[in-house]
């Protein structure tokens, strides 16, 4: 008998690790409860994501994802630079590297429709913090919320980067400062209005722009039904640095970010990034942690809640998907709850130390000790980047050193 058979499941928070373990689950037969403190829908987050294709591929397969949830897939990544002494662009290489781009609000919303949908509807409750968990005399796990105590056998935590539940099986444990920042952002595709050449670009490929001390990395994403416009798409970008020399917590970021693209980019890049308004900008800290073991009876940590990677990774979504496939995976195999939280903390703990090492790894290359981007070309980059790798998988960089004509 499957492990999830008569279970009841409590998941700490409804965003998009929440949804997808509460997909989870369900599907695996539990009944199941979500705690989603905010009180108000979350789509309209509106920031660029990427996923693998094999990934989404599977998602839809399997009933995660509606396969009308748009995106905006790529097949190749381009390296450029500012020409030295100058503010044209150079660029430095091509690798192949397919991705689906996504925008968030969109991806979250497909989920939270898939957990509330057929005879195992989830039941979701928004504006409901929860106060307090802890584990009762028979070893299942109480919620506790303004509303009362609630019992259940698996209590997933789901409540990101920040987590409470995560003191829970890791007293003390908080990210560490990687002592750089990530802005990140959307711009309306008018940006692009007079630049043909760079909307030509992106329509087949993902862009990083590389700086000294730093980078950028452009895409583009579905607008959704709020951002109509040029095929209904938004620029996403996501630009490392170091933080200002006086910086203020409260400061709109995004004279922050005109100012250093206009100081290291490329004339055009830089006109992209400084036209208009940004539909949604923000700046956060770069950190990582990753928790000592996933899981433990009766509690089980997803997405952020178990480990945050550099966002250099692009795994924060792609981690709390493929958490939740393995939670659907174990409930089903296993005889016992204990054996399949076992199960999923032997796997889900060595992929996201994985992904904190190679985050690493990445940022000490693209930002903390950044190569000399005018000397390279496209020997050198896929070079180096087989370095940055040390032999490890990436679905980012499966293949650095297959150049791609243009």
């Amino acid at each position: 008998m499957a492990a999830a058979t008569a279970l009841r499941i409590g998941v700490i928070g409804g965003s998009i690790a929440g949804c997808a373990a509460a997909i989870a689950g369900a599907r695996a037969g539990a009944d199941v409860t979500v705690y989603e403190r905010s009180g108000a829908e979350l789509q309209d987050r509106g920031f660029g994501i990427v996923i693998p294709p094999p990934l989404h591929r599977e998602l839809v397969a399997s009933g995660y994802l509606d396969a009308r949830m748009e995106t905006a897939p790529v097949a190749t990544r381009v390296w450029l630079t500012r020409e030295p002494g100058g503010r044209s662009t150079r660029e430095l290489a091509r690798q192949s590297s397919p991705v689906t781009p996504c925008n968030w609000g969109l991806l979250w919303r497909s989920l939270r429709a898939s957990a509330g949908a057929g005879a195992g509807a989830v039941r979701y409750l928004r504006g409901e913090p929860v106060t307090s968990v802890g584990e009762g005399p028979d070893g299942r796990a109480v919620v506790t919320t303004a509303r009362g105590e609630e019992r259940y056998d698996i209590v997933v935590g789901a409540d990101g980067h920040a987590s409470r539940t995560r003191q829970l099986l890791a007293p003390g444990l908080t990210p560490e400062p990687a002592g750089y920042l990530v802005w990140r952002g959307a711009i309306p595709l008018s940006a692009l209005a007079d630049h043909p050449r760079e909307l030509e670009l992106l329509r087949g490929a993902w862009v990083t722009i590389g700086f000294p001390g730093g980078h950028g990395i452009f895409y583009l994403i579905p607008g959704g039904s709020r951002h109509p416009g040029a095929g209904g798409r938004l620029l996403a970008y996501a630009i490392y640095g170091r933080p200002p020399a006086s910086p203020n917590a409260d400061a709109d970021p995004g004279p922050y970010v005109r100012e250093l693209a206009r100081e290291h980019f490329p004339a055009a890049w830089a006109e992209i990034v400084g036209h208009g308004t940004h539909r949604t900008t923000a700046c956060h800290p770069v950190a990582d942690v990753q928790v000592p073991r996933a899981a433990r009876a009766p509690l089980l940590l997803a997405g952020d809640a178990a480990g945050v990677s550099r966002p250099h990774t692009a795994s924060g979504a792609v981690k709390a998907l493929q958490d939740a496939l393995c939670l659907e995976r174990v409930l089903r195999d296993e005889p016992t709850v204990g054996a399949a939280l076992e199960r999923y903390a032997d796997e889900r703990t060595a992929a996201g130390a994985h992904l904190v090492e190679l985050g690493r790894r990445m940022g000490r290359a693209q930002v903390e000790e950044t190569p000399d981007w005018a000397a390279m070309g496209q020997e050198e980059v896929d070079v180096w980047f087989r370095g940055v790798l040390a032999g490890t998988r990436h679905y980012l960089y499966e293949q650095p050193g297959a150049g791609v004509t243009a």
